[in-house]
């Protein structure tokens, strides 16, 4: 498993300025307005990052120390404060594992694969905590997989990018028809290639708007129904990754992904979008 990675001048009235009359300074501020907020801006900016820097390296230190319950609490300071990276959520993900809780550690990782779906470290600590899982648990498909390996915006340029490619050679052999034999065979493949991008971002809206459950306790009975004296269906374990298929007043009925599905209370899980 891989481990963490300006004075302003003071002016003084014009001395002739008829009797009687006073300085008026709201002009000057207006005017020194703008210059102000900017001097201030970049100083927030580049204390900001070192600050930011420090918390990070001090959190990193606790988990060095082997004190992961400590280093969990600092990451998710920082991420409270609105700090967000990849690097964050998969240290943050490692140092739940540490301690113990498989299942916030998937959560974790699954937020940095939001963020940077090919990192080959994050994925092969997603493989590796999904394979200590026991119990039924929902494995991404092929299909899946494959999405995961681009974020949402980046499937949404490819096929915007496209589709306006073959928007323009069709508008060109529209203006120019003499150039349509030779661009014939360019708007055939741009076309199918379009579609072919639209098609996967229609995959990947419909995989990021679906929700996964996340068991975070222990042990979790999942039952037939949504009430605590319903028989038991089955049961999943910490880490467990469960289809959601609908939810009623506190309970989610969720799949396994092998027909076996059943309703659990929804405060034994954590809700995050399927992703590879």
């Amino acid at each position: 498993m891989k481990g963490c990675r300006q004075n302003i001048e003071h002016r003084t009235p014009n001395s002739e300025l008829r009797s009687g009359s006073a300085f008026d300074v709201r002009p000057l501020l207006l005017r020194l307005l703008p210059a102000l907020l900017l001097i201030w801006a970049r100083m927030s900016m580049a204390a900001a990052p070192a600050v930011i820097s420090a918390e990070f390296d001090a959190a990193n230190k606790l988990y060095e120390q082997g004190k992961f319950t400590d280093a969990v609490s600092a990451y998710e300071k920082l991420i409270q404060s609105g700090s967000v990276s990849p690097a964050l959520y998969f240290n943050l993900g490692n140092a739940f594992f540490k301690s113990g809780q498989a299942g916030r550690a998937l959560v974790s990782y699954r937020q940095a694969e939001r963020i940077a779906p090919r990192d080959s470290d994050l994925r092969a600590n997603l493989r590796f905590v999904r394979s200590q899982i026991t119990g039924p648990t929902r494995l991404p498909g092929r299909w899946q997989r494959w999405l995961g390996t681009l974020a949402l915006n980046e499937w949404t340029a490819l096929a915007s990018v496209a589709l306006w490619v073959w928007l323009l050679l069709l508008a060109l052999i529209q203006f120019r028809p003499g150039w349509k034999p030779p661009l014939r065979t360019w708007v055939v493949f741009s076309g199918l290639g379009a579609a072919l991008l639209c098609v996967c971002l229609g995959g990947a809206l419909i995989t990021d708007s679906t929700k996964t459950a996340t068991v975070i306790a222990p042990e979790v009975f999942v039952r037939n129904g949504p009430l605590d004296e319903s028989q038991t269906a089955f049961t999943v374990h910490d880490g467990a990754e469960l289809n959601v298929i609908d939810q009623k007043e506190g309970w989610l009925q969720v799949s396994a992904g092998d027909r076996r599905t059943g309703w659990l209370k929804r405060e034994q899980v954590l809700l995050t979008p399927h992703r590879g």
